[in-house]
């Protein structure tokens, strides 16, 4: 049995899994460079197939009454914020990993015209199904 040299392998795994990190941060976190604008994109699923198209979207803490999701031309915007939780009184935050703050995600479609036919909400998902016309 041939013997690894651990601390060769060790290096390669830790920096793959920070590139791993960094593309992840890249991905849902995207900070905008302007007060106001939003701050953060949400991690997407789509699935494609027989005309139509999934999007689940991962949105933990997101009050569905507040979303606003809009087919505009070739691409799907979805709109909300999610709201820093109250904190107790005399607590310290001691790790904020999930984003908060104001969020947009724009998801180019492939071409053809859209119909959002399912739109529902649950375990902190959004799931969107679109059906070509």
């Amino acid at each position: 049995m041939k013997r690894r040299d651990t601390g060769h392998w060790m290096w390669a795994e830790a920096v793959h899994l920070l590139e791993e990190a960094d593309r992840l941060q890249r991905q849902c976190f995207q900070l905008a460079a302007q007060a106001g604008q939003p701050r953060w994109e949400p991690p997407v699923d789509i699935y494609e197939g027989d005309g139509e198209l999934l999007i689940e979207m991962a949105l933990p803490g997101v009050s569905p009454e507040r979303l606003q999701v809009e087919l505009d031309g070739e691409q799907l915007i979805v709109q909300a914020e999610r709201r820093l939780p109250h904190r107790r009184h005399g607590a310290t935050i001691r790790r904020l990993e999930i984003p908060y703050g104001l969020f947009e995600r724009r998801l180019a479609l492939p071409p053809g015209s859209w119909a959002m036919t399912v739109q529902d909400f649950a375990h902190g998902c959004l799931r969107l199904l679109l059906t070509r016309r």
